[in-house]
């Protein structure tokens, strides 16, 4: 995105010449996301050529304005989004751009141009060779030619989704190969995926492993990394999630369902790398172990720090110890590494408390998005109030008259928060955090 204020192109108003209110426009140029036909200019040839048409006819151009984003869905677009305010608080009063389609091709965008034209604060739309202004015909003839760039999107997309669903009909797997396969490259075959055959021998021993062996998951990870060095198509070793992801992806029997959970199956003309016998084994395999280790539990700073000898990610686990003198039940959290990247990593584990402990103690370290901290307060601010109101019958709230500090809230957060608070929070951060030898450093 580019913000450039260029001044007044062209020649200067005659000295007797009534005055007028200049137009004040923004240029903007997107690029297209559409065929390569479509592609044929792109945004530094838009700009020079809308540049070289406000040149030549006297236009004040503001700011150039540049975006990568499709314009298929409304409000997702943040430097249109920008533009819009901007013509709002009276930046600019006109849009340069190539064509009607590069603003919109949704009714939800073309509605904010137009209402935007009805209160006359747009007062033009140029492109390269029209001309809209806030008069009736050419408000409609600017939405009929951005409703019919909708209407090809539309037809599009209903278009790629029937030929996918005639491919999958025809056997044909309509997207790309996962783990174990290629896709065919003869034009004469597209939708073909054939058996790559480094991988696929690999693939047949994690389910036999699994059912056969009782293997778990983590075990088949490290075997596939630190044993057999396993990679797959991109050379990047698989995941521990890519490798559930294949032990429940019946594609490797012969069939598969698409799009994902739709009830829709099909028998594919592939060469299985499995039986079916086998894959059902393995799925009842990989049922029982989730049963007999239940569901994870949520933790506090679980997946939001690394190891900082290894690599890896930071996991959890709860232990219970009865206190004789009470007869009461103690719970302590105790955080490590999961040694994905290295199984005989000697990070340690630390306690829940003594993590907080050092986070607070390292507070001043700590940069954090400070809207997000802000909106969390003002929105337990505003149930405070609630509260006051509704069941203690107090009308006047706390005063709020006090700046708040963000570090002040994440101390209590991380001293008195819940669990989501908590996470909320470590989302926030913007620093690395990493563990090692019973110490948190936090990397500036």
């Amino acid at each position: 995105m580019d913000n450039q204020p260029i001044g007044l192109i062209g020649a200067t108003a005659q000295p007797n010449a009534p005055v007028v209110e200049r137009v004040k426009y923004v240029l903007y140029a997107r690029k297209s996301t559409e065929s390569d036909e479509k592609q044929a200019l792109s945004i530094d040839s838009q700009v020079k050529e809308m540049l070289q048409i406000a040149e030549r006819e006297n236009l004040e151009i503001v700011d150039i304005r540049r975006e990568a984003h499709s314009a298929k869905d409304s409000g997702q677009r943040p430097v249109f989004s920008e533009i819009l305010r901007d013509i709002r608080t009276g930046r600019y009063s006109g849009i340069l751009t190539w064509a009607p389609d590069r603003l919109s091709r949704n009714a939800g965008d073309l509605g904010s141009l137009v209402d935007l034209m009805d209160q006359k604060i747009l007062i033009e739309i140029r492109t390269y060779g029209q001309r809209f202004t806030n008069s009736p015909n050419e408000k409609f003839l600017l939405m009929i030619l951005c409703s019919q760039a909708k209407l090809e999107n539309d037809n599009k997309s209903v278009n790629v989704k029937r030929g996918l669903r005639t491919r999958c009909e025809m056997g044909l797997w309509p997207s790309v190969a996962p783990t174990g396969y290629f896709n065919e490259k003869r034009v004469d075959r597209k939708g073909y995926v054939i058996l790559d055959t480094e991988r696929a021998p690999v693939i047949r021993q994690m389910f036999e492993k699994v059912a056969n062996e009782k293997w778990s998951g983590r075990k088949i990870y490290h075997w596939l990394r630190f044993e057999l060095n396993f990679r797959n198509k991109s050379g990047k070793h698989l995941t521990l999630s890519t490798i559930f992801k294949i032990l429940q992806t019946p594609f490797y029997c012969g069939s598969f369902e698409y799009p994902l959970k739709s009830g829709k199956w099909y028998t594919g003309k592939h060469q299985p790398i499995i039986t079916r016998e086998l894959f059902e084994k393995t799925r009842e395999q990989l049922k029982r172990d989730r049963i007999a280790h239940g569901e994870p539990k949520e933790f506090a700073f679980t997946r939001l720090m690394t190891c900082g000898l290894c690599g890896s990610g930071i996991t959890a686990q709860e232990k219970f110890k009865e206190i004789k003198s009470t007869g009461l039940t103690a719970r302590y959290v105790y955080y490590g590494c999961t040694r994905g990247r290295d199984i005989n990593c000697k990070c340690g584990y630390m306690r829940e408390e003594e993590i907080i402990k050092q986070l607070i103690d390292q507070i001043d370290n700590l940069v954090m998005d400070e809207k997000l901290i802000r909106g969390k307060f003002e929105e337990e601010y505003k149930r405070l109030k609630k509260f006051q109101n509704m069941f203690l019958g107090i009308k006047k709230a706390v005063p709020q008259n006090e700046e708040l500090n963000p570090k002040d809230y994440a101390i209590y957060v991380l001293s008195s928060g819940t669990l989501e608070e908590k996470r909320e929070l470590m989302n926030s951060i913007k620093n690395k955090i990493t563990m090692k030898e019973n110490k948190i450093y936090i990397e500036e």
